[in-house]
């Protein structure tokens, strides 16, 4: 393969996960897809197997089953980022970033509707095709659910942007949340119908596996350097490469190590922590429910039901990253909030201590776009999830997907709406202004 005006994009940089999963942790050791160790072609070659990779992958195999894809991904399936968060596949408007989640509820939130929804309906259909269970996917819906009169007020405020969406809520009293969650810590709740949840380990190994040839998977193959031009690309790995003519940037804030999105792109962790598995009978309630706060950057909940007993997920704390790495002291230091947060919440399981600890990356932008796009003659993005990535990533790969292919769909038309990315502050008042803001937002979220 000739190439034109060769550009070199070097990784300056590999993905870091730090803590165990649970989710990772409670699934039996992966069979992987072999490791890339020789120079092969593809049509297309994405970076990257989490929710935006693979709904690529699979999107491309739909409007074209003889395209050959090579999808490359750095660590084991799984165990990257979209493996580590708390589950959700979100169908409504659900801005982390901001003050009620909302926003307004004409254009964006209608917009936003619809591109979770897309996403949404990839994972049914894979459901339906594949005969996945609830161990791996449960369409059950979620809560937002609050503890002061503060939270009350925000349910009572998203329960309202709802209505004028024209979509279905239903408000708990106190009464109804504590039979809800078997604890008087909470005051009320909402529920909302279309969330699907999902053990996020699980999932992401049944996508990968789901998909076949021509589609093809390396695990434990980061990529080093992408070289060429508009002739086509060399995508590189230390001891093999792919050629082709297109590449998927689908691996979030990691597109900056290779000079993409330089100054656009804002790297928040997210931590979580779960418990060991606890006598069910410690704790009355529903055995399986999940709920984001009331205040977006509050606490999420999630009770799991085990076939041995149950366990409680928490997790809280936002922090920023530019380095796109975090230690194990940061884990830890998370963790010391997460314990004070679970034991107010759940006085009956005084005493049970917390099994795995972890973190995870998520990109977000400062007007709250994706990082959307041909970056490069033959180079696409589909990165910035804005800490939704499960509906978010997903719904971009698909539109990339479609995007590459010139396929014109009510998705692309929605992609095609977005603005650019708004550049960042310059350093150090970045990083400044994005541990303040952080900072403010958790402490005014109180113990929401």
């Amino acid at each position: 393969m000739a190439y034109a005006a060769k550009k070199v994009f070097s990784a300056t940089r590999l993905p870091k996960n730090t803590g165990m999963s649970a989710w990772v942790a409670m699934l039996p050791p992966r069979i992987e897809r072999s490791q890339l160790n020789r120079d092969v072609t593809a049509d297309v070659v994405i970076v990257g197997a989490g929710f935006a990779g693979l709904a690529a992958a699979r999107r491309f195999s739909q409007l074209d089953p003889e395209l050959r894809v090579a999808v490359l991904e750095a660590g084991v399936i799984g165990e990257g980022a979209a493996g580590r968060n708390s589950g959700f596949v979100i169908d409504l408007p659900h801005e982390v970033s901001s003050d009620d989640y909302g926003g307004d509820s004409s254009g964006d939130g209608a917009r936003d509707l619809a591109i979770h929804r897309r996403a949404i309906q990839l994972v049914t259909e894979m459901v339906d095709e594949f005969g996945w269970g609830s161990d791996i996917v449960e369409p059950c819906g979620k809560y937002n659910i609050a503890l002061t009169p503060e939270g009350d007020k925000h349910i009572l405020d998203y329960a309202g942007q709802l209505k004028k969406l024209g979509e279905p809520c239903t408000i708990l009293d106190r009464n109804h949340t504590i039979a809800l969650t078997g604890t008087d810590a909470f005051t009320s709740a909402l529920f909302t119908p279309g969330t699907l949840m999902i053990q996020p380990a699980a999932f992401m190994r049944a996508f990968a596996d789901a998909l076949s040839e021509p589609v093809t998977i390396y695990e434990r193959s980061p990529v080093i350097s992408i070289e060429g031009g508009v002739g086509g690309w060399q995508v590189k790995i230390s001891r093999g490469s792919v050629s082709a003519r297109h590449v998927i940037m689908a691996n979030n804030g990691h597109a900056n190590s290779f000079g993409f999105f330089r100054g656009q792109l804002m790297h928040v962790f997210t931590f979580a922590s779960m418990t060991e598995e606890f006598d069910p009978s410690r704790l009355g309630g529903e055995r399986k429910w999940a709920a984001t706060p009331a205040s977006p950057m509050g606490t999420t909940v999630r009770r799991v039901q085990g076939e041995r007993g149950d366990r409680i997920l928490i997790r809280s704390r936002y922090s920023y990253h530019p380095t796109i790495a975090i230690s194990e002291r940061d884990v830890s230091r998370a963790g010391t909030v997460h314990d004070r947060k679970f034991a107010y919440r759940f006085p009956s399981l005084k005493g049970v201590p917390m099994e795995y600890r972890w973190g995870g990356a998520m990109a977000l932008t400062r007007n709250s776009v994706p990082a959307f796009g041909e970056v490069e003659p033959g180079i696409f993005a589909a990165c910035g999830c804005n800490g939704l990535g499960a509906s978010n990533a997903t719904a971009t790969g698909i539109a990339v997907a479609e995007m590459v292919l010139g396929a014109e769909t009510p998705l692309t038309k929605l992609y095609a709406t977005y603005d650019t990315p708004k550049a960042l502050p310059p350093q150090p008042v970045m990083t400044i202004g994005a541990k303040a803001n952080l900072a403010f937002k958790e402490w005014r979220a109180g113990i929401e």
